[in-house]
């Protein structure tokens, strides 16, 4: 087997050349490797974390549909963004409080139904 990463800004052999979508076309450069993204982030990350090790990219994805929650995004918006397979594991993001639980309940209560009609 031939290695597997090469010192940054050095091309690797002609057989193990990314894809053509894989390279940016304004630097000509290679896509990050998950775990160089990583690293990057981390120590770019350092200085404003409070525990002083940086954020991980896990993290970082955690804090975002932390984020679009609190905006109000629905609980099928955050799982399209976040391709979480099934919506209870959005739990921990999507809580709903006393009023949103009582305007659905008043919703979808038989004497409202009854109404609309």
């Amino acid at each position: 087997m031939g290695r597997r990463s090469w010192p940054t800004g050095a091309l690797p052999p002609p057989g193990h050349a990314p894809a053509a979508a894989d390279i940016c076309p304004v630097t000509r450069r290679g896509r990050l490797s998950c775990s160089r993204a990583e690293y990057l982030f981390k120590t770019a990350s350092a200085e404003r974390a409070p525990h002083g090790q940086g954020w991980t990219v896990h993290q970082l994805r955690h804090s975002a549909l932390q984020h679009l929650a609190q905006a109000g995004r629905t609980a099928p918006e955050l799982q399209a963004k976040s391709r979480h397979q099934h919506l209870a594991s959005l739990g921990r993001y999507v809580r709903l409080g006393e009023e949103t639980s009582a305007r659905i309940t008043a919703e979808h209560a038989p004497a409202a139904r009854r109404r609309s009609r």
